[in-house]
């Protein structure tokens, strides 16, 4: 009896105390769970597998023939709205006919362009969940350290949810990918990014992201580079801006501060006029929360006006001198901001249904370097229905503005700064201004095929009236 007992008591005494091999195995658990396990853990469900399809044409020189066949691509996403928005790569988007996402639980959603920016490469597309989506937690690139340890998860060679770890090896690089393609400012890392990558977060050990995984260097091993998330985060924002998707207008001008831990949103002077300067908002005001969204930059103010339609109302959490107080703005519409004050420049078309050179023309094709015609009605089925029209492209003067920043000849122009463009009294009304100076460079909004493009154009205001 005695003997039984004490096997007994060490048995009990195994289990309770985790001696012996059942210890071991208790404390290799725990041990196992290093940082960058955690880090993946927290970050893996906010992040998408791309899978695209584009129709290339190849040129049958046997017989002078063009063939068309299809081409599958793939890429990576990480997910920036519960809602099922999404930011990737431009180049991952760019030209595919349908998109397919994969989320980390087996879920596939087919998925659509919301808006682009090529000279930046990052675009926004959109799914329809079934549930609401985890956000992957934004980190800051403000105050990375040369050597930090960082995580690439992604795509991999098709290989979904490759995750490849290393370090910082420089930072504010500009890599020059091809005469079309350049990049200011990335991240370099020694993690293994490779095609398919691109579009991915870059995490740090807390599972934040801090960088989204762009390019390769052809030829190198383990030389891979990401754009910095405090500059991505300004590019997100302006992509799904709610002048851009929603037609609304809200007026806040404010800038993204990001120093390690010191992240806010701090307001410029209310654009005039706007529902930020009816609301009351002032410089310097720094929005806590918008809605039921806690705000910390540019992206996160436009997720939550995102949705809403003019005339909704939305409360702002603000701190003011110290305080904390609570403002309510009411959503404007864009196109009556845009109609706010009459244009009296006419519209001279010719018979041909060019826009003859008046003056409103001319200033257009000196300034921005563009020509503009009427959508032809073969065409106004390029519009999208969020817009009352555009203006067709029909000529780009070489190394103007517009030359110089993507515009190309059938484009549909759709805005400029926060106004319509539906008719060159529009244009006219921007380009005439008395505050032109401070809107430069100008943002302008672009149709292209399915997609709406935005960018920016620098303008040379000297001697113009």
């Amino acid at each position: 009896m005695i003997k039984c007992f004490y096997k007994l008591t060490l048995c009990t005494l195994i289990l309770v105390t985790g001696a012996g091999a059942l210890c071991e195995q208790s404390v290799a658990s725990d041990v196992r769970k290093t940082p960058l396990v955690r880090a993946i853990e927290r970050a893996k469900t906010s992040v998408v597998n791309i899978h695209s399809e584009k129709t290339a044409r190849t040129d049958d020189s046997l017989f002078g023939s063009g063939k068309s066949r299809k081409v599958n691509g793939m890429g990576t996403g990480i997910v920036v709205d519960p809602r099922g928005y999404i930011v990737t790569n431009h180049h991952v988007i760019d030209g595919v006919d349908s998109l397919r996402v994969t989320m980390i639980d087996g879920s596939t959603y087919n998925a659509r362009i919301v808006s682009s920016n090529q000279s930046e490469d990052l675009a926004i597309i959109k799914i329809n969940p079934n549930k609401k989506l985890t956000v992957m937690p934004p980190g800051t690139s403000s105050d990375l350290m040369l050597g930090e340890t960082v995580i690439a998860v992604g795509n991999a060679f098709g290989y979904e949810h490759t995750v490849t770890s290393g370090i910082i090896s420089s930072l504010s690089r500009d890599v020059e990918v091809n005469e079309k393609q350049s990049y200011k400012n990335l991240i370099q890392t020694d993690a293994s990014i490779n095609p398919g990558n691109s579009g991915g977060p870059l995490l740090n050990l807390d599972g934040e992201v801090v960088g989204i995984n762009v390019a390769i260097r052809a030829g190198a091993q383990r030389i891979g580079f990401a754009i910095p998330i405090d500059d991505a985060r300004k590019i997100i924002a302006d992509l799904i801006s709610t002048e851009l998707l929603d037609h609304t207008y809200h007026g806040i001008m404010a800038k993204d501060i990001k120093q390690g831990d010191k992240q806010m949103l701090v307001l410029k002077t209310p654009a005039k006029d706007s529902p930020a300067e009816k609301s009351g908002l002032l410089k310097d005001d720094i929005i806590m929360k918008a809605g039921s969204v806690n705000v910390v930059d540019r992206a996160d103010l436009e997720r939550a006006f995102m949705g809403h339609k003019a005339g909704d109302t939305l409360d702002l959490l603000i701190r003011r001198e110290d305080k904390t107080q609570t403002i309510q703005i009411t959503l404007a519409d864009v196109g009556n901001v845009a109609r706010t004050s009459p244009v009296s420049a006419p519209v001279v078309r010719a018979q041909n249904n060019e826009i003859a050179m008046d003056p409103t023309a001319e200033k257009t094709w000196d300034i921005l370097g563009i020509k503009l015609a009427k959508v032809p009605d073969s065409q106004k089925h390029l519009l999208s229905p969020r817009y009352e029209g555009g203006m067709l492209i029909e000529d780009v003067r070489p190394h103007s503005p517009a030359a110089m920043n993507g515009m190309r000849r059938g484009d549909i122009l759709v805005g400029l700064h926060i106004w319509e463009t539906v008719n060159l009294s529009n244009v006219s009304y921007v380009l005439s201004n008395s505050k032109l100076s401070s809107f430069n460079p100008l943002k302008f909004y672009i149709l292209r095929k399915n997609e709406t493009l935005y960018g920016h154009l620098p303008l040379n205001l000297a001697g113009t009236p």
